[in-house]
């Protein structure tokens, strides 16, 4: 485990706040929080090719 990535349980965590801000949003929402949430990320991250890399892994097997 590298200093940028989280153990199982950080990733359960993250899994479990992920699926709570969804219920809060509500199913009228949700798409606005997933796409407000993902450019939040997207400039924590400061590389738009690592986030293109991570929008193609989330894509595959959809």
């Amino acid at each position: 485990m590298t200093a940028s990535t989280l153990s199982i349980p950080g990733l359960e965590t993250v899994y479990d706040l992920l699926a709570q801000a969804i219920d809060q949003a509500g199913p009228d929402k949700t798409e606005l929080f997933l796409v407000k949430l993902a450019l939040l990320n997207a400039n924590a991250l400061g590389r738009p090719e690592l986030m293109q890399q991570h929008i193609q892994a989330a894509l595959h097997d959809l």
